[in-house]
């Protein structure tokens, strides 16, 4: 036996007890699910006269969905003398004429519409929303991105909560409305279902604290200001003021029997690049907040909730670490016999990966109560874009963890709905181009050559269980490399979203 053999596999057995961790985090979330989700909450009373809502729209070269979402904002079941609409926009390019003609079109049907171009982007979504809140003439602030496409009756289920004076903030679930179109849309809309039904519901009705997830919300603008405002120091500004907000004693209600439909990525590297932000801020808030969470005089139950909530991404960086561990371990592996690995081995897996796939499988079953059966035979392919993304989501971690400073670069939209499809191949929109996939590839060539090993060795249980790693490295890889060649092909004018500047 290797005398380093000890080394490898302590250090493989600590990565995969942290990955544990956070898979009996998981586990935990559906407990509180199934204890707390028929607690549905009920506004105090009604308002006896419509309060004014402010609609803030915020878009930035938005050109294929302006239309869609201010038809949809204009047919929201709410008075027109109670309701005032802002787009925000802060586009550089042929979007702004379409939002210029879209709102001169409300105000000739009668509506309190406004758009507010902005000429730098400072702050960002952020900015433009605060930006926006100074000629607000509502209490209330519905915020919509332009991929959304709200239902009529969405204010008038929600803003009757307001009447009970401590509620900052209602938070709607976002529903999908391409989430056929592709494998890709259908396996996102499984890992938001997961969030947005399982976290939210079970964390709200628990008395922990949850997040506006920057859209498909509504909120006090007393709130707001009381919180200290939109701050832009990190990618996710919603998380960061939803923490404040909440630090200040505000209460927030999620409601996931109101769902708010939105047009998910259809391309890996949208997908991505929406993801890396995501993680990204994630990561900035909880370097900017869970000092004041342990300070707060919350529950302690409050406190470790947030610490495994704003750290959870931390998680693709022990995949990464993991990714390096298993060929060694395999290899000087010590023999401590079959009953002590089985004891180690088996309790790990579960809470690394079996509740990884329950926690998805519960959430199908809550979302499509009649058709959650159709999902089972993706979980696999979930659990592989999960670990093929962890190049992508490390690389978001150890960004925020350096202070290394990146713009807000939104998700390309390209208007596919229920209703119709789109070219989107063809648009002028793309996402900025990074070495990630080339990474990602050599990953799923190191993987396919550890799982021939396993196989050619006999350790077929290994190599079953390895087989998601290079799926998942070459599913991400591969269809990041085929934008990138279609983009290459033929683009005959200059993506708006990407940049001449490559990054790892």
């Amino acid at each position: 036996m290797d005398c380093t053999s000890p080394i490898w596999y302590a250090s493989y057995i600590v990565v995969l007890l942290g990955l544990a961790g956070y898979g009996s985090h998981r586990l935990t979330i559906i407990y509180l699910y199934l204890r707390h989700s028929r607690k549905r909450p009920e506004p105090m009373e009604r308002f006896r006269e419509l309060p004014v809502v402010t609609v803030q729209l915020p878009v930035f070269n938005e050109m294929h969905v302006v239309d869609r979402l201010l038809e949809a904002v204009s047919k929201l079941d709410y008075p027109r003398d109670r309701m005032q609409i802002q787009l925000l926009d802060d586009s550089t390019d042929e979007t702004v004429g379409i939002c210029r003609d879209g709102i001169d079109r409300l105000r000739e049907r009668g509506f309190d519409a406004e758009h507010i171009h902005r000429t730098d982007r400072t702050g960002f979504k952020a900015g433009a929303l605060e930006n926006g809140s100074r000629s607000a003439k509502g209490e209330y602030l519905l915020i919509l991105d332009a991929d959304f496409v709200p239902n009529p009756d969405l204010l008038q289920k929600t803003i009757h909560y307001f009447t009970d004076p401590g509620i900052g903030m209602i938070q709607t679930r976002w529903g999908h409305l391409n989430r056929s179109y592709n494998v890709l849309t259908r396996l996102q809309a499984m890992f938001l279902d997961g969030h947005l039904e399982l976290e939210q519901t079970a964390r709200n009705r628990s008395g922990r604290f949850f997040t506006f997830n920057g859209t498909g919300g509504i909120w006090r603008k007393s709130c707001i200001t009381d919180a200290g405002g939109w701050e832009h120091d990190t990618l996710t500004e919603d998380m960061d003021l939803s923490y404040r907000a909440q630090l200040r004693k505000w209460r927030f209600i999620f409601l996931n029997d109101v769902e708010t439909p939105a047009e998910l990525p259809v391309d890996m590297d949208g997908f991505k690049s929406q993801q890396h932000r995501w993680t990204k801020g994630s990561i900035q808030v909880c370097k900017k907040v869970l000092p004041a969470i342990w300070r707060s005089d919350a529950p302690l139950a409050c406190k470790l909730e947030a610490t495994a909530h704003l750290t959870s991404n931390f998680a693709y960086l022990l995949l990464i670490c993991l990714c390096f561990l298993i060929y060694p371990n395999q290899q000087w592996q010590p023999d401590f016999g079959p009953f002590t690995y089985y004891i180690i081995n088996v309790p790990i897996f579960f809470f690394a990966s079996v509740s990884v796939l329950l926690f998805y499988m519960v959430a199908q079953k809550a979302v499509r109560p009649s058709e959650w059966w159709r999902e089972i035979p993706y979980l696999p392919l979930l659990l592989a874009l999960g670990i093929g993304m962890s190049v992508n989501n490390a690389k978001a971690v150890i960004e925020a963890l350096c202070n290394h400073q990146t713009g807000f670069v939104r998700t390309p939209k390209y208007g596919i709905g229920r209703e119709r499809g789109a070219d989107w191949k063809k648009s002028s929109y793309r996402a900025m181009k990074t070495l990630t996939p080339f990474v990602e590839l050599m990953f799923g060539f190191f993987f396919l050559f550890i799982v021939i090993d396993a196989a050619m060795n006999g350790r077929y249980p290994s190599a079953v269980l390895l087989m998601p790693f290079p799926i998942g490295f070459f599913y991400t890889s591969l269809s990041s490399l085929q934008g990138m060649i279609q983009s290459a092909g033929g683009e005959s004018r200059a993506a708006v979203v990407a940049t001449d500047k490559t990054t790892f």
